[in-house]
């Protein structure tokens, strides 16, 4: 994939939403990229899915997005590039920008002499040294945090689930054009573009298994006809901590979420939830 991107800037001059740390006790820090491409046919855009193994701790069998943990590494590479921006948050950025690499071979969130050919290289030597700085180092490539845009952040905590993600939620876009995708065929199976709604219709024929984060995220997404209305949602509603809480109020169980952050379907059935 040839980078289109502007000059590299440090985590400080991003422009990032605000996201508070009040989730109480500590989940497991994780990050994602939904990717976005133009459609061929004109159509919704599509988006990247993949398919993770059934035999995974979390979410095994299920479609997500390309995404995993934060790392230590990712804390150390974010005190080097930090600025105004919280480490923290940093460091999230940086775990969605390796593990995109890692996990699609797609370089995001780069910016330097990308094709293909040094996307496949850095995605080998990503693979053998398991941190992200040594492949900038190598490649002289530089982190572009403008590719990315905050979009939501998941915490379902369960005091009877021992692991448990507290996810952050990014947007990117491809732009257009066919690009080169693999699977890494050991955290995942499967990679494949589809729009928003076909996910979910995809998942009411049973093609596919959706956990309750990812259904409601394809719900908001499905409300976009392009990248930049969806970033445009994302810049104008501030990124809240969703920590999913079951209402019995109406006679049944429902899992429900905030009201305000975006979402257009808020709750469901508790019996017929998905879970990692």
């Amino acid at each position: 994939m040839v980078s289109t991107a502007p000059l590299a800037r440090s985590c400080g001059q991003a422009n990032i939403q605000s996201m508070p740390n009040d989730s109480g006790p500590e989940g497991i820090p994780a990050a994602t990229i939904i990717i976005f491409r133009k459609a061929a046919d004109g159509g919704p855009p599509e988006i990247l899915m993949t398919v993770r193994s059934r035999n995974m701790a979390f979410a095994g069998g299920m479609a997500v997005f390309p995404g995993g943990r934060v790392d230590p590494a990712d804390f150390e590479l974010a005190e080097r590039t930090s600025g105004s921006m919280p480490i923290d948050e940093c460091a999230h950025q940086i775990a969605a920008i390796r593990e995109t690499l890692e996990e699609t071979g797609l370089a995001l969130g780069l910016s330097g002499d990308i094709t293909s050919d040094t996307a496949a290289a850095a995605r080998v030597m990503l693979e053998q040294s398991g941190a992200l700085a040594p492949v900038l180092d190598a490649f002289g490539w530089s982190l572009d945090f403008d590719q990315i845009v905050p979009f939501a952040r998941w915490f379902p905590k369960n005091e009877n689930i021992s692991r448990v993600y507290d996810t952050r939620f990014y947007l990117a876009d491809l732009g257009t054009g066919a690009v080169k995708i693999e699977v890494d065929q050991s955290e995942n199976t499967r990679l494949f573009w589809t729009s928003a709604q076909g996910a979910l219709e995809m998942a009411e024929r049973g093609e596919i298994k959706l956990i309750f984060p990812t259904r409601r995220n394809l719900e908001r997404l499905a409300l976009f006809s392009s990248f930049e209305e969806a970033r445009s949602q994302a810049e104008a509603i501030p990124v809240k901590t969703i920590i999913p809480k079951i209402d019995d109020s109406s006679g049944k169980p429902m899992l429900t979420i905030l009201e305000d952050a975006g979402y257009p379907v808020t709750s469901e059935l508790l019996e017929t939830v998905a879970r990692g």
